[in-house]
């Protein structure tokens, strides 16, 4: 496990889910896992031609993103050899590249045939909106506070693991019940858990697959003492905000974010075998989208004076909140060594904030693998070198 846990970290983020963790439209449709470059690029603009999905519905205002009136072309070094951007895009199977300051676009690129239009799927950067609408949920009165024993929200825990966690350490990966995600052993958790869960909950009508699943494993570790890598417990963290918001996640997003902040296109959300959206993985959404996600955690939640999130909630979220063998781990967000906070999603997606220098980076792409060093320190390289040509002076 403490093999699987390094490795995991050492890629920046772990597998957003087994591909039974969601609905396949079609019996034949291979395991997302191990998609090919081709229908890589095929089926991560159209997830939901894929999978079952749930729209997140848009507004009729549109946030603007207007150009900064300069543009960026650096060049870098990583592994021995100068870079371009282009040169790293091609490279490294990028989709989309954004980089935004002070709410201005400085750099806007595409590849693999993706148009500005054009949706990507997030894999676990949804992790991190989950988070995000977990505060609006306290903000609204629907949960009381972080400090919210789990199985208050979700009584059919009780007598099992979780009895005693709190919210806030689910948010942290850091509730001490047992999980394995190693998916190269077919009986880990994040490998059987999913059909596992379809078997549990056969027989009991309203009982979700993944609660099935999770209530049956056991404790591990005193609630709040270690990190480790959860993804079946970020599904489990949006069906209890789904329980306390009376709504699937997709209308509550839309609610509080793609209408009222100006989400240009609709979004799409990956189901679980339950019908409910999952809180760990997979929202569909554009380039400037995920840049405007990222604009409107900097801007702390707030909409036209209006407060979505508590006061200190994005600043709470995006913080180091608990050790994790890195630069720390916020709720559902990453600390980086590079004094950035991130929302990081496997085969190269994520959204990159430094905070004081209110730069925000989305790379979306199509990696040959999951993760590892060599893709995530590419990736880093290209990141340092954007913010160092952003807040250099203009020409």
């Amino acid at each position: 496990m403490k093999r699987l846990i390094a490795a995991a970290l050492a890629a920046g983020s772990l597998v957003a889910g087994s591909s039974a963790a969601q609905v396949a439209l079609k019996p034949e449709t291979p395991n997302l896992l191990f998609w090919s470059a081709e229908q890589q690029a095929r089926w991560y603009p159209a997830m939901e031609t894929v999978y079952q999905t749930r729209p997140i519905a848009a507004g009729d205002r549109v946030h603007a993103l207007p150009l900064s009136g300069r543009t960026l072309d650096p060049v870098f070094t990583h592994a021995g050899r100068t870079w371009t951007v282009d040169e790293y895009m091609a490279t490294y199977r990028v989709s989309g590249l954004l980089v935004i300051r002070d709410g201005r676009v400085l750099l806007e690129k595409y590849g693999l045939g993706r148009r500005p239009q054009d949706r990507w799927t997030s894999f676990s950067v949804a992790k991190s909106v989950t988070a995000i609408l977990v505060g609006a949920a306290i903000q609204d009165g629907r949960i009381k506070s972080l400090q919210t024993p789990v199985t208050d929200i979700l009584p059919e825990l009780r007598g099992s693991a979780y009895d005693g966690v709190t919210l806030r350490q689910l948010l942290m990966m850091s509730s001490g019940v047992r999980w394995s995600e190693d998916y190269s052993d077919p009986n880990s958790d994040v490998a059987k858990g999913p059909t596992e869960g379809v078997k549990l909950a056969q027989g009991q009508p309203g009982l979700n697959p993944v609660v099935a699943y999770m209530r049956t494993l056991p404790r591990a570790h005193a609630p709040g003492t270690k990190f480790n890598y959860n993804t079946g417990e970020t599904d489990l963290v949006g069906i209890l905000l789904a329980r306390a918001v009376g709504m699937g996640l997709a209308d509550y997003a839309s609610e509080k974010i793609w209408k009222p902040y100006g989400m240009e296109m609709e979004g799409a959300w990956v189901t679980d075998p339950g019908g409910l959206e999952r809180g760990g993985c997979c929202i569909s959404m554009t380039l400037r989208d995920y840049g405007r996600v990222g604009q409107f955690v900097l801007d702390e939640g707030v909409i036209d004076g209006h407060p979505v999130l508590p006061p200190g909630w994005a600043l709470e979220a995006t913080s180091k909140q608990i050790e994790n063998g890195q630069a720390g781990y916020g709720y559902f967000w990453w600390m980086q060594p590079n004094g950035a906070y991130q929302a990081t999603g496997i085969f190269g997606q994520s959204i990159t904030t430094f905070r004081e220098d209110r730069i925000i980076i989305v790379v979306n792409s199509a990696w040959p693998k999951s993760g590892g060093p060599d893709l995530r320190d590419g990736r880093t390289a290209l990141i340092n070198a954007l913010r160092q040509a952003a807040i250099a002076p203009a020409p």
